[in-house]
């Protein structure tokens, strides 16, 4: 009796078109799962942020009170009634200088005197790490607490800056730092550069960590000074963290609120475009004045960020 031994059939290998759909079923796990991991960042994002921005230009387009907000919908009626009276009212370009000046002056102070820190601050002595400590403490107070500092020093009865001005400096009587024009602008500003100069201390700070010793030595070597090496070795260097932090610092000094209110309620000068955007809805009642004040300012912001993406891109496509 014979046997035949059944000889298995192989399997083919899979052509192309398997191979591509593996491909394929794997990207879309991947793009899946990528989406599960972002999903809760997006949702924060559209809850604080895309949500309300979208209802604020909605509320700027409609003539509201401010107790009139929670009858507010998207059906309107809608008007551009707000727009011309912000634009036209009286102070409002007196605002809107007043705030680049703050912010620009603001922002300058900041990074010059954050440079000066980092400068100093580069090679290492006995304490170094703790000086560098002490430093931050400006930027990480609680604003509410450093304003409160700030105002019993410059108080015109009993603050030590006044006492001191009298005694040593031989003022005629007490100046109002915090009423008075053009001190309260010039005081803000000071407030500002005092109490953010860590931010751009520490962004400096790291760039400069990350210079190469080599480029030191061979200045050093050919005889450079110690102007000639900052100008033509360290600063090429931290250009680029300068411009981050230029447009970091105004959009921030921009939009700033509680320092300036704290300090002066926005008296005296120091009408910036945030504390009036405060003032006309809990001053005035005003929500829909409010609401196209803020889209205005936005508006700004959004300019002054063009700019600096174009000069950004243009530097970059000069460095290639």
């Amino acid at each position: 009796m014979s046997t035949s031994a059944t000889t298995p059939t192989p399997t083919p290998a899979p052509g192309p078109s398997g191979r591509a759909g593996r491909r394929w079923s794997a990207a879309r796990r991947d793009n899946r799962d990528g989406w599960l991991l972002v999903s809760p960042t997006v949702i924060v994002v559209v809850a604080i942020v895309v949500i309300p921005v979208l209802w604020n230009v909605v509320l700027a387009f409609q003539k509201l009170s401010f107790l009139q907000i929670r009858r507010a919908g998207i059906d309107g009626p809608y008007t551009l009634e707000n727009f011309r009276r912000v634009l036209t009212s009286a102070g409002f370009l007196e605002s809107m200088w007043t705030t680049v000046v703050y912010s620009v002056g603001s922002t300058a102070g900041s990074i010059v005197l954050g440079l000066i820190a980092a400068l100093a601050l580069r090679n290492r002595f006995p304490g170094r790490g703790v000086v560098r400590a002490l430093m931050l403490l400006p930027y990480v107070a609680p604003v509410v607490a450093v304003a409160f500092v700030w105002q019993m020093m410059l108080d015109t009865q009993y603050g030590i800056v006044n006492v001191y001005g009298q005694k040593l400096l031989g003022w005629d009587g007490p100046l109002d730092f915090l009423g008075r024009e053009p001190f309260a602008l010039v005081t803000v500003i000071a407030f500002e550069i005092w109490r953010y100069f860590p931010f751009a201390f520490m962004f400096i700070m790291a760039r400069l960590t990350a210079v190469p010793r080599e480029i030191d030595e061979a200045a050093l070597v050919d005889g450079a000074t110690p102007t000639q090496h900052f100008w033509h070795v360290l600063l090429p260097q931290l250009m680029s963290v300068i411009a981050l932090l230029s447009v970091l610092r105004v959009i921030m000094t921009f939009n700033k609120f509680d320092d300036v209110y704290l300090l002066t309620g926005g008296t005296a000068g120091t009408d910036i475009a945030a504390v009036r955007v405060y003032d006309y809805l809990t001053g005035r009642f005003d929500a829909g004045g409010a609401a196209a004040q803020a889209v205005v300012l936005s508006l700004v912001m959004a300019v002054f960020l063009i700019v600096y993406l174009r000069f950004m891109a243009r530097h970059e496509g000069q460095e290639d």
